[in-house]
């Protein structure tokens, strides 16, 4: 993106175009590395699931994917646009849920696009808006769900969300004549922790020897740890992630889902995919690990 739109020197409609098409360009680099890595064709998909939280687009980045792919017009189609960093996992499971109602051995794109630097704004100076800006990285990732494997991966069984209440200070966006910013009041940090409990509720005497945690930051890695009673190691690609990518926003699971591919469990291993997003609320799927 250009310096002047980093740093917020640039009029808001000319920070948000920018903030959108480099979005709409790294979504379609990733959905065509993708297809490229399964073998496959923008014809093969039968539907499409985006999300996208850091810029203003319309028509949204799933309309816009599907043209630039040159997918086939009776694509199915839903674009999410404010979830931030639980985008990544919330479309997963929205993409699971779609084949239930498309023919056997259909196969959904899931495309994560997010440009967290268009909201790097120079009148927040705020230690936590400094650490924001510290810890924030732009990306997009992409992968394919199906109801036939594909391949070794995370077999979906169960899914979870949990709003916590009277949450919507915690984390929220703004926007005004300076731009868009990022805000969390001081009970934040606290939030994950809150969850906690209805989450090991949900999950009963279960517990996952694959995390896939979003990276949200080290506190919210460890306070998952240690509420689900994982091993010293088991969050290290989440961990391996936030140390090399900063907090990725959406994207973050699947970059710590593709590490896992790298470095893949036993098959039957019992595996959670868990973020959190704005408002505070936690979503999950957990299921199986396939070899």
């Amino acid at each position: 993106m250009d310096s002047d739109v980093i740093s917020g020197n640039a009029p808001l409609e000319t920070r948000a175009a920018a903030a959108f098409t480099d979005a709409l360009r790294m979504a379609e680099q990733a959905a065509r590395q993708t297809l490229d890595d399964h073998g496959l064709t923008p014809a093969d998909i039968d539907a499409v699931v985006t999300s996208h939280s850091t810029s203003w687009g319309v028509p949204q980045l799933d309309i816009q994917l599907i043209g630039a792919l040159g997918m086939k017009p009776t694509t199915r189609h839903q674009s999410y646009t404010t979830l931030a960093c639980a985008g990544g996992t919330q479309s997963l499971i929205r993409a699971v849920e779609a084949t239930a109602t498309l023919p056997p051995g259909a196969k959904v794109l899931v495309v994560v696009s997010e440009v967290i630097s268009s909201i790097y704004n120079h009148t927040d100076d705020s230690i936590e808006s400094m650490v924001y800006k510290a810890l924030f990285g732009d990306s997009a990732a992409a992968c394919i769900v199906s109801d036939a494997p594909l391949g070794p991966g995370l077999r979906v069984e169960e899914c979870w969300q949990y709003l916590l209440p009277n949450s919507t200070d915690r984390y929220s966006g703004r926007m005004d004549a300076s731009g868009l910013h990022f805000d969390s009041s001081k009970q934040a940090p606290q939030a994950a922790t809150e969850i906690m409990g209805p989450l090991r509720d949900w999950l009963g005497p279960w517990r996952p020897t694959v995390p896939v945690i979003h990276p949200g930051g080290p506190g919210i890695i460890n306070v998952v740890s240690e509420g689900l009673d994982l091993a010293p190691e088991a969050a290290r690609h989440s961990r391996n992630s936030l140390a090399e990518n900063g907090n990725l926003g959406g994207a973050a699971v699947l970059d710590i889902l593709r590490r896992t591919h790298a470095d893949p469990p036993s098959a039957g291993e019992g595996a959670l995919m868990l973020a959190f997003g704005p408002g505070f609320f936690g979503v999950a799927c957990r299921g199986t690990w396939q070899g």
